[in-house]
């Protein structure tokens, strides 16, 4: 996943100073659903004319050239060259005083798991799907994967270093939600992207989520400084607000052969690679979940994830995907501790185990941790390509997790 700019935070992304231009684009966007049910001829000439842009709102999608030839892929794309408000399309708008990009979504059935909740894969699908379209509104899309003219210009991809999300809830089929997602600046060199996840119809926030950037030259495959041009096109988009406020990262460790489980000898397919051509990142997570025990697939659900990003993982790669459960078992501050009280086993005995309820009881509360790594495996040896840590708490005992 490489996007522009391709959860515990408590504050509202949409404030009050920008309620009233955020209700506005809404209500235009509603507008434009009606214009959009034009006849399919009227909107072919709309999108040949050279100041017409789409469904007769936008500007025009690119200066026609002097031989009067437009490309097919920029017809079918019409990728906008200034900032829009509104996409009738993709249910979408700018949001957050005209800086950050709000997305209305329904869960498809295809986005589900056995539970019907949508799945993580689907999650992080969705979070890659709205940040792209938040730099196709900005006016700054090029023809590279999240790329901006000046990224373009410089042969400069987007790469992602380091991903979180937390996960309170988990949406149902049909459920309809509102994500917004909003960038800032990370250090000199890099970009932060945010999201938040929350229910059309209540306001429960569903997910939270935070990751960083940094650009690779698309040739060498190397890191590189963010050049000045890239840079204005950019900044005036960052806001300083956070997700997932991280003041000291925790490390995730190297785990070795010594991991309890492991799975060896996966093969990417054609169908992982992105428009980048190395495998997207919402693969990589598949592969780790797919080393968790079965027992713990079906009585907990993933509360929180964290990637770190080592390497990309190329079509001939043959990667090995290493689990380790944490020794401490059960995350301190999942349960209620007192300073007197010693700790047995990494389970605390805190007063609320002692009084009912029991130990094994405390056990399937709190929430377990795993600690992950994907790696190449080859005659060469390995090579690092992800860090992970995922921590999986209780699964609810119905799909609707709270009353509507």
């Amino acid at each position: 996943m490489a996007l522009f700019s391709s959860y515990s935070a408590s504050y509202s992304i949409r404030c009050s100073s920008n309620r009233d231009n955020h209700d506005q684009n809404k209500q235009k966007l509603n507008n434009l659903r009606i214009i959009s049910t034009s006849s399919r001829s009227s909107n072919k000439a709309d999108i040949l004319s050279p100041t017409a842009g789409v469904a007769n709102t936008f500007n025009s999608i690119t200066s026609i050239p002097e031989n009067g030839y437009i490309p097919k892929e920029e017809v079918r794309q019409n990728i906008p060259t200034r900032k829009q408000l509104v996409d009738p399309h993709r249910q979408g708008l700018i949001s957050q005083g005209g800086v950050g990009y709000m997305q209305t979504v329904v869960i498809r059935s295809y986005e589900v798991g056995p539970d019907k909740t949508a799945t993580l894969e689907s999650i992080l699908n969705l979070l890659q799907e709205t940040a792209l379209n938040h730099v196709w509104m900005s006016g700054l899309l090029s023809n590279g994967f999240g790329a901006t003219h000046g990224m373009v210009r410089n042969n400069l991809i987007w790469v992602v270093s380091r991903m979180q999300v937390q996960v309170d809830h988990y949406p149902i089929w049909g459920e309809v939600l509102e994500i917004d997602t909003w960038v800032g600046a990370s250090g000199k060199n890099g970009m932060r992207r945010d999201w938040l996840i929350q229910s059309q119809a209540t306001g429960h926030v569903f997910a939270r989520a935070t990751s960083t950037w940094v650009m690779m030259n698309q040739q060498t495959r190397r890191l590189s400084k963010m050049p000045e041009e890239v840079r204005d096109e950019i900044s005036p988009w960052f806001i300083e607000n956070q997700a997932i406020k991280e003041d000291s990262p925790e490390k995730i460790i190297k785990l070795d052969s010594k991991a309890r489980y492991m799975n060896s000898n996966l093969k990417p397919k054609r169908s992982d690679l992105d428009m980048n051509q190395h495998v997207n990142n919402v693969k990589y997570v598949r592969w780790m979940l797919e080393t968790i025990p079965d027992e713990i697939l079906e009585s907990r659900q993933l509360s929180s994830i964290i990637l770190e990003y080592r390497r990309e993982c190329g079509s001939s790669d043959i990667v090995q995907s290493l689990c380790h459960p944490d020794e401490d078992g059960i995350l301190k501050d999942g349960l209620k501790q007192n300073n007197d009280i010693s700790l047995l086993n990494g389970f605390s005995l805190a007063s609320e185990i002692l009084e009912g309820g029991g130990l094994l009881g405390s056990y399937e509360k709190a929430p377990l941790r795993y600690t992950h790594l994907l790696q190449t495996q080859g005659e060469r040896g390995s090579g690092e390509i992800v860090r992970g840590r995922t921590t999986w708490k209780r699964k609810m005992s119905t799909a609707i997790p709270f009353s509507t």
